[in-house]
């Protein structure tokens, strides 16, 4: 017995050694093409590129401008849009998402930037749907650029001519994850009692305006500068978080969407209703764990799910073409009205950055590109 738990141990320990060669080879070789990138001839364009992580490396570049393939269109970008998602990218965090192929010790895609709403300039031969002036919206990775070449058959739609290229722009990512979460995974009814906490940001300026569409009953949670903002896109009942810790209040909800996970699931779960549903949006903020992020919470939430009524889980959204239709659609009634805080220039991205991570931005934050 001895020697199977000696020889067990042996190979262990070879395996860990070769994991750990493995990860620093990996890491030491990890590149990009950041050089080539810069370096190309030919037609050009202006785009944000960060060639190593971290704020202080984002620059302003002349990059190949893209031509369509035949499934594509060329849009002119006017207006682009900060998430979320474009901090941790920029900072490589949590660092799991380096092991997970964004980059071990260089970013792979040094392009930034999903959302965006500008003008097609031209179309691939294949395509129909589109033609040379329309106004677009959608996504697309490297938007922070003068241009973008997304598939006609993907995450790009018609603009609505009622709302701005800056509203539009400021819809992909944080409307969509709305719009999925409130009908998808809280699967919304009319009557329904629905909290947003963090009803103020990006996403959650658009689901209380799309829980509302839906017939719910809505309490927004935002600071005491928020509260009449989120009244005014429809809230039935505002909490101020400064002043009140909604997790101790007396009514119960049908959903909670919890955009900004800062109570305990037991919290939370304490204002369900017993077949409620708790759903986590999104991928955390810039001062959660840097290393796993928000992969901690969602563990819990799957390791308590299976012994508790409510149902429990996270979410991220998958961006489709349908749903950006359906956004369209709604704004294009007046259900839905995005709401911008501040607007930058390509330019001034890493001031946009900033003022985002510091987790007080009223709606969205748009990037205009001249």
């Amino acid at each position: 017995m001895k020697r199977i738990l000696k020889w067990i141990f042996r190979i262990v320990l070879v395996l860990f050694i070769l994991a750990f060669v493995f990860v620093f080879v990996a890491y030491w070789r990890s590149t990009n093409d950041c050089d080539r990138l810069t370096a190309a001839t030919g037609d050009k364009m202006k785009a944000i590129v960060y060639c190593d992580y971290g704020l202080a490396n984002l620059k302003l570049a002349e990059v190949a401008k893209p031509t369509p393939t035949d499934d594509q269109i060329l849009v002119k970008v006017h207006a682009a849009s900060v998430n979320p998602l474009d901090w941790h990218f920029i900072e490589g965090t949590p660092k799991i998402m380096r092991a997970l192929g964004v980059g071990l010790r260089k970013p792979k895609d040094v392009r930034l930037g999903v959302d965006f709403a500008g003008t097609v300039e031209a179309v691939g031969k294949n395509v129909t749907q589109f033609k040379p002036g329309d106004e677009v919206f959608g996504g697309r990775d490297g938007a922070f650029a003068e241009y973008v070449c997304p598939r006609a058959d993907r995450a790009v739609t018609l603009k609505p001519a009622n709302i701005t290229f800056e509203q539009a722009a400021s819809v992909n990512i944080a409307g969509i994850t709305a719009l999925q979460a409130v009908r998808d995974k809280g699967k919304v009814q009319a009557g329904q009692k629905v909290l947003i906490n963090g009803a103020s940001g990006g996403v959650g300026t658009f689901a209380v305006q799309i829980a509302k569409s839906f017939g719910a009953e809505v309490t927004g949670v935002c600071s005491t500068r928020n509260l009449e903002m989120v009244r005014s896109l429809g809230a039935d009942h505002v909490i101020d978080y400064t002043k009140e810790d909604f997790t101790k209040g007396a009514e119960r909800y049908d959903v909670i969407l919890d955009n900004v996970p800062n109570h305990s699931l037991s919290e939370c779960r304490r204002i369900l209703n017993p077949e409620g549903k708790y759903v986590m949006i999104g991928g955390g903020g810039p001062n959660d764990n840097r290393w796993i992020g928000p992969f901690g919470r969602l563990i819990q939430t799957m390791l308590l799910s299976p012994f508790v009524s409510q149902k429990m889980g996270m979410m991220m959204a998958q961006l489709t073409k349908s749903d950006l239709t359906v956004l369209g659609d709604m704004m294009q009634s007046g259900k839905v009205k995005p709401v911008i805080d501040r607007t930058y220039k390509l330019s001034e991205l890493p001031e946009a950055i900033r003022y985002l991570e510091e987790g007080h931005a009223r709606g969205k934050v748009i990037i205009t590109v001249e």
